[in-house]
C-alpha cells in the first residue's frame, strides 16, 4: 500500500498502474521503460502543467472539434493510465478510438479492447477482426491501421507515439496532435501540436478545453489552430526546464 502522505505518492501510484497493466498483459515490458523515461522528464518540468502546455491543449481542442474524421490512437501505456478519460474525450469531440501497438499480439489487442469496452467505449477500432490498410513509409505491424480509423482520419491524437509512425502520418497530410513529456523527441518535433505534459493531466485538460470550445464559431477555432506555433511552444518547454534548474531567466 502507498500512503497518501508519501512525498512521491502520485508518481508511485502511476507506477503501480503501469506494473499492474504489464501483469495483465496490457503493457509490453518496454512500456515500463518508456514510462520511467517520461517520469524523468515530468520531474524536470516540475510535475505540473505549464502555461505553454495549456496553450497546446487549447489548440489541440480546437483542431479536434474542427476535424471531419478525428481519431484517438491508444497503446498499452495510455490504456494503463487514462482509459476512462480517453473514452470521455472521444465522446465529447466526438472521435473514434483506435488501438495501435508497437509490439502487437492478439492477446494484447484483446486485453486493451476489453479495458475500453469496460470503460463504456462503444466501438474500438484496430482490432484483429476488421479490415486493415497499410500506412505508406512503414513496415511490419506498425504499418497497419483501420480502414475506418487512422487511414482516413484528417486529425489524429497520438499520445505516447513513436517517431517513425508520427513522421509517416504527417507525410500523409494528417494534422498530428501528440502528448509527449520529452520535448526533444522526434514525435514532439514532428507533430503539428505537441502537448508537453503528463498524459494523466493532459487528457482531463483536453476534455475541459473541448467542452469550453464546442460552441465557438469555426472562424475562431481556425484562428486558434493557425496561430499556434509548435516549434515555439517546444522551445518554451525547454526554457522552463533550463530556468527551473539553472535559475537563469529566459
Amino acid at each position: 500500500m502507498i500512503h497518501k502522505d508519501h512525498p512521491r505518492y502520485e508518481s508511485l501510484k502511476l507506477r503501480a498502474l503501469v506494473v499492474d497493466a504489464y501483469k495483465r498483459g496490457i503493457l509490453a515490458d518496454s512500456g515500463m521503460i518508456a514510462h520511467g523515461r517520461g517520469e524523468a522528464f515530468d520531474y524536470l518540468l516540475g510535475e505540473k502543467t505549464s502555461s505553454n502546455a495549456k496553450k497546446a491543449v487549447h489548440a489541440a481542442a480546437a483542431a479536434l472539434i474542427l476535424a471531419e474524421n478525428p481519431v484517438i490512437s491508444v497503446n498499452g501505456n495510455t490504456t494503463a493510465l487514462v482509459p476512462g478519460e480517453i473514452v470521455k474525450l472521444a465522446k465529447e469531440i466526438p472521435s473514434k478510438i483506435e488501438i495501435n501497438l508497437f509490439y502487437r499480439t492478439p492477446e494484447r489487442i484483446c486485453a486493451i479492447e476489453k479495458v475500453f469496452k469496460d470503460a463504456s467505449a462503444e466501438n474500438i477500432l484496430g482490432t484483429d477482426h476488421e479490415e486493415k490498410a497499410s500506412i505508406n513509409g512503414l513496415e511490419g505491424p506498425r504499418s497497419s491501421s483501420s480502414k475506418e480509423g487512422i487511414y482516413i482520419a484528417d486529425v489524429v491524437l497520438v499520445p505516447l507515439e513513436d517517431g517513425d509512425r508520427a513522421e509517416a502520418l504527417v507525410k500523409l497530410g494528417k494534422l498530428l496532435i501528440t502528448i509527449d513529456l520529452n520535448p526533444l523527441s522526434r514525435t514532439a518535433k514532428t507533430a503539428s501540436i505537441t502537448i508537453v505534459d503528463n498524459i494523466v493531466r493532459a487528457i482531463p485538460n483536453l476534455i475541459e478545453a473541448v467542452q469550453g470550445l464546442k460552441d465557438a464559431d469555426p472562424s475562431t477555432l481556425h484562428q486558434i489552430v493557425e496561430s499556434f506555433n509548435n516549434n515555439e511552444n517546444i522551445q518554451e518547454s525547454l526554457a522552463k526546464i533550463s530556468k527551473k534548474y539553472t535559475g537563469v531567466e529566459q
